[in-house]
C-alpha cells in the first residue's frame, strides 16, 4: 500500500456475480480473480495512490469505482492513508483530499 492512497472497500463481503467483477475489472482494472479475493478479505477493491506519476489515472478509477457501487445500491468505505496513517473517511473530506491533489470532486 502506498504511503498516501485513497481507497474503497465493501462494507459486507458479498460474493458478487461475474458480470459485476467484470464491470469493476473494466473500472478498477484489477482481476476478477483479484477482486473476488480482495472482497472476501475485506481489502480495498480499488486504492489510488496519491501524489504519484499515475495520480491522473488512479482518481478517475476510483471515482468511477465509487460512482458503480452507489449505483449498484452496494455500501462501502472510504479510507485514507497519508503518511502512515490509516483513517475512515467520509464523502466529504475525500473530495476535499481530492480537490487539494489537483483530483476530481466526487
Amino acid at each position: 500500500m502506498p504511503d498516501n492512497a485513497l481507497s474503497v472497500t465493501l462494507n459486507d463481503t458479498p460474493d458478487l456475480p461475474s458480470a459485476v467483477l467484470q464491470a469493476l475489472y473494466r473500472i478498477t482494472g484489477r482481476s476478477s480473480g483479484e477482486l473476488r479475493r480482495s472482497i472476501l478479505a475485506g481489502e480495498p477493491v480499488y486504492t489510488a495512490a496519491l501524489f504519484g506519476n499515475d495520480h491522473i489515472d488512479v482518481v478517475p478509477r476510483l471515482e468511477k469505482t465509487i460512482a458503480y457501487l452507489d449505483e449498484l445500491g452496494l455500501s462501502f468505505i472510504l479510507h485514507a492513508h497519508l503518511d502512515g496513517e490509516r483513517d475512515e473517511v467520509s464523502r466529504e473530506t475525500l473530495r476535499s483530499i481530492l480537490e487539494g491533489t489537483g483530483g476530481h470532486a466526487l
